[in-house]
């Protein structure tokens, strides 16, 4: 199913500048962008993920993470090979890497029709574009967003949030929710370990609460990295600035790909991040990979009664009532609450 891509210019004979991602590269005629899955043909330029899903799977929505997004539904989740970043701490790294300097490009063909059925036949309220980064699969996932919202299913990214104003606006009236890495408040960070710049993803997030994108943040406690008191500050204080009401989940660090010589986060550095979130003014700040701790549930952030319950991805109690808290009726932010 190869697709001319969307969000390009031919800028020479032999070049096209790609302005899907904020990396923006100009690619030669027969190259490959960064992200290893848009290439340059005879001065056009393809995706060569469409409708290759490398991963299709039903997952429970709280899996993405979002909270406070059709808590309790299911979500039809689908990803291509392939992204823009090159985390060394990557946890689907056999499948977002795996184009990067690979003729072949591995995936089942399933067409956005497809996706939208299977979506719908198993009970299925969204579909989550995820595990590696949907702004790759772009034409895949706007196709695929535009039909579920003809018929009554919601869209949602698990995103780097490294895409550009362009592609964002031109995805927005499908897209319902997101939930982006914020990895760091430091640019050399994501130099570093990413491949990547810190900026363009505080604007997307920006951006998506201009657009009235419900935004979820999480951001992965790397020790040694990123989980200095004064970063968490400023990741949380920048959040807050965007919006008391958007959830921060931060989740515990294990060793995977390139990072396996390190060690996992301490619990106490994801409590204390959970305090600083909420001596931020954050509203909801939840713990993540730590199943039963305390701070996964929802709390009313008036009156401090306990309205979700969870035990990881899973909901045991809903005391909500009306969307909001059934002890003191202040509305809870959120969608479908």
């Amino acid at each position: 199913m190869l697709k001319e891509a969307f969000g390009y210019e031919k800028v020479l004979p032999d070049k096209v500048s790609c302005y899907l991602c904020a990396h923006r590269c100009l690619i030669k005629e027969g190259k490959r962008g960064i992200c290893g899955v848009r290439e340059n043909r005879a001065g056009a330029l393809y995706s060569l993920v469409y409708g290759k899903a490398i991963a299709c799977h039903i997952d429970p929505i709280e899996k993405k993470p979002l909270f406070h997004f059709l808590p309790g539904s299911t979500s039809l989740s689908v990803a291509t090979a392939g992204c823009n970043f090159r985390c060394s701490f990557c946890q689907n790294w056999q499948i977002s890497q795996t184009s990067k300097g690979s003729p072949e490009i591995p995936g089942e063909e399933i067409s956005p029709k497809e996706l939208v059925r299977a979506a719908k036949k198993n009970g299925c309220q969204s579909i989550s574009y995820t595990y590696t980064e949907p702004t790759i699969f772009f034409e895949y996932a706007y196709d695929t967003s535009k039909l579920a919202k003809a018929e009554g299913l919601f869209n949602n990214f698990v995103t780097n949030g490294f895409m550009t104003k362009e592609a964002l606006e031109t995805i927005s009236p499908y897209l319902d929710a997101a939930n982006v890495d914020l990895k760091s408040a430091r640019n050399d960070f994501y130099k570093k370990l990413c491949g990547a710049s810190l900026e363009p993803v505080l604007d997307s997030i920006r951006l998506m609460k201009e657009l009235s994108i419900w935004v979820e943040v999480t951001t992965l406690i790397v020790p040694g990295q990123n989980d200095s008191e004064e970063e968490l500050k400023e990741i949380a204080g920048f959040i807050a600035s965007c919006g008391q009401d958007i959830p921060w989940h931060i989740s515990r660090f294990h060793p995977d790909y390139k990072m396996t010589n390190g060690h996992s986060t301490p619990i106490s550095t994801i409590k204390k991040a959970r305090e600083i979130g909420l001596a931020a003014g954050l509203r909801y700040v939840y713990p993540g990979n730590i199943p039963g701790e305390e701070g996964e549930s929802t709390f009313c952030y008036r009156c401090g009664q306990k309205l979700i319950a969870r035990y990881g991805f899973a909901i045991l109690e809903n005391r909500l009532k009306e969307g909001g808290c059934s002890e003191c009726g202040i509305k809870i932010d959120g969608v479908g609450l």
